[in-house]
Order: C-alpha cells, then sequence, then structure tokens
C-alpha cells in the first residue's frame, strides 16, 4: 500500500459545500457530532482515505473486518450541501497529521469546499453542568459570525493549542485560502461527552441554518450520566447503616 490510499466510491455534483471534521479527541465531542448528523440526514460515502500513518489493525462488526481509514460523505442537510469527514483514528505520528490533513484538503478541493468547520472538545479537567463552546478561526469574518452564535473567545484558550486534524485544517486551511472555524465543546476529558457534542451540534445548527432531532444523542447523555453516577458512588465508597456506626468508637 502507498502512504496514502484513496478510495472513489462516488462523485456526486455538490453545490457550495461546507467541510465538517469530527475525528477521535477529547472527549469523542467531534466524532459523536458527525456521527449523530450522518445518523440524521442521509449520506452517500464519496471517499475512503488509507494510509500507513493509522493505527496497524482493522475494526471488526459482526465478523467482517475493516481496515483503519477515515471516509468522507456527500449529507443534504435541510437543502445545504455538506461534506463530512468521519473516522476512528487519526494519525500516529505529528509527519502524518500533516501529510493526511493535506489529502483532507486536497478532497475538499475536489468537491469545491469553501469553507471548513472543525469540531471537538477542550478539557476542563471537572465535571460540567452547562457547557459552552470554545471557538478560534482563520479570519476575522468567522470569529465575527461565531461570536454572533454564543461562541467564546477566551484569552490563551485552549491551552496549548489546537492538535491534531482539527489544528492542522485551521494551519493549512489558511494557507490555502479556505476559511475554517473550530468549535470546541467543554468536556471533563474523562469520559465520551454526548452533551458537549450536542453543544457544539447547536451551534452549528444555527451557522449552517438546519433542524436536526437530538433524541438519540440524548439518549446517550442520560446514558452516560449514569455511568458517571456510578462512578463517582464507587468512588464515596457505601454510606455506614446506623448499626455499622454502633461498632466505631
Amino acid at each position: 500500500m502507498d502512504e496514502f490510499d484513496i478510495e472513489v466510491h462516488a462523485d456526486p455534483d455538490l453545490e457550495d459545500p461546507v467541510l465538517i471534521e469530527g475525528l477521535p479527541g477529547v472527549g469523542h465531542v467531534g466524532k459523536l457530532a458527525v456521527e449523530h448528523l450522518l445518523e440524521e440526514f442521509d449520506g452517500e460515502l464519496v471517499r475512503r482515505l488509507y494510509s500507513e500513518h493509522f493505527p496497524p489493525q482493522v475494526t471488526v462488526e459482526d465478523g467482517r473486518t475493516t481496515l483503519a481509514c477515515v471516509e468522507f460523505y456527500a449529507v443534504e442537510v435541510d437543502g445545504r450541501d455538506v461534506l463530512v469527514l468521519s473516522g476512528d483514528h487519526q494519525a500516529g505520528d505529528g509527519v502524518g497529521h500533516y501529510r493526511l490533513t493535506d489529502r483532507v484538503l486536497d478532497v475538499a478541493g475536489e468537491f469545491g469546499v469553501e469553507r471548513a468547520f472543525a469540531l471537538g472538545g477542550v478539557p476542563t479537567g471537572e465535571l460540567i453542568e452547562e457547557y459552552a463552546v470554545l471557538g478560534a478561526a482563520t479570519t476575522d469574518d468567522l470569529v465575527e459570525e461565531l461570536e454572533a452564535c454564543d461562541v467564546e473567545f477566551r484569552e490563551d484558550e485552549p491551552a496549548g493549542g489546537i492538535v491534531g486534524v482539527s489544528g492542522l485544517l485551521l494551519g493549512l486551511g489558511e494557507r490555502r485560502g479556505l476559511p475554517v472555524g473550530c468549535l470546541m465543546g467543554e468536556t471533563s476529558g474523562y469520559l465520551v461527552d454526548p452533551r458537549s457534542a450536542r453543544a457544539v451540534l447547536e451551534v452549528l445548527q444555527e451557522l449552517l441554518d438546519f433542524d436536526v432531532d437530538y433524541a438519540t444523542l440524548e439518549e446517550r447523555a442520560e446514558e452516560m450520566e449514569e455511568v458517571v453516577k456510578k462512578i463517582q458512588e464507587m468512588e464515596q465508597g457505601p454510606t455506614p447503616s446506623d448499626e455499622d456506626l454502633r461498632y466505631i468508637g
């Protein structure tokens, strides 16, 4: 296999499509968000990208294997054409991240993408009740557009910058003249976070003017809340009964 292999599955004619990227990262926020879009709207697989920079593994579903890859889907979201990048992997090394992102931008160029949004999470280190969405962008106009949707731009956050494909979409996209925005939902960073994914999607929904049902994402959020509750109970330990207390002291 070459360093990169791209399978062509379809070549639909898309009108002014927007690229939305959601690969695995902190809290799996971006991945959950794009998976929800693909579940709620009919999407067509258009490209599958394999690379030597992905982990040396296959996924297994119902006994069938699939080599590590990322996939591009053409999705019509309430009349708007969107190119969605999804997958279970990012590159395993710095050079791979750069070259993978270049290939992603090449595919986006093939379909005439004129702007892009990278979705992800920013860790807080603690559990969250109200989810804010932080932003970054390559143009002043896009910053203003995100601010109008209540996206927060905080000085020196996220600490350490934005890494992986999301960060490089901003950096390499700007060098190509492609306006790119990044939406990062606050998340504890400890667990998969469907509520943070919803917060990011709600901003994207306002930006691109579409409607989406959040019922299945809400179900996943409630399941994760039960997991968190059980973890907290385990950390606190059992509460001693009155009978137990009689033997203390």
